[in-house]
């Protein structure tokens, strides 16, 4: 890894929509981009055995799971012809229905932008250290598995 400082992706709490729309509005100045691709990720009221999720609680190793986003950032800027790329991931509890991942790409090419974003969130759900407790509607818990 270089000695450029790693750069924390990880927000309290869920992720704003006015977030991602600033994030995106930054873009517009570059004018060297042709397409941009985005990928929200949204906590899921999913029903297991019988109880529905309310929210996710996630945690991480930061240090390790941040290294880890920048390795996947480094590779996806080595792979693909990106220009600007951004990840954001939710730390601490996320109710179902709130976004809890955010991966932002832009490219000149808009072919490059699916074809990097789906490789950069395939990395990011094989190989960062965040964990997530599913809590569900009579405040019970489990780990969630990952898939």
């Amino acid at each position: 890894m270089s000695d450029k400082k790693i750069k924390s992706v990880f927000i309290q709490g869920a992720i704003s929509s006015e977030f991602i729309g600033k994030s995106i509005a930054k873009h517009q100045t570059k004018t060297s981009i042709g397409a941009h691709n985005i990928f929200l990720g949204q906590v899921r009221a999913d029903v297991v055995d019988g109880k529905a999720i309310k929210a996710i609680e996630y945690s991480a190793y930061e240090d390790m799971a941040n290294a880890k986003f920048y390795e996947i950032r480094e590779s996806a800027f080595e792979k693909f012809e990106l220009i600007c790329m951004h990840i954001y991931h939710s730390l601490g509890t996320v109710n179902a229905g709130d976004i809890c991942l955010f991966v932002f790409v832009s490219s000149p090419h808009r072919k490059t932008v699916f074809d990097a974003l789906e490789f950069i969130v395939e990395e990011i759900k094989a190989k960062v250290p965040v964990f997530g407790k599913e809590i569900f509607e009579d405040n019970s818990h489990q780990w969630k598995v990952n898939n």
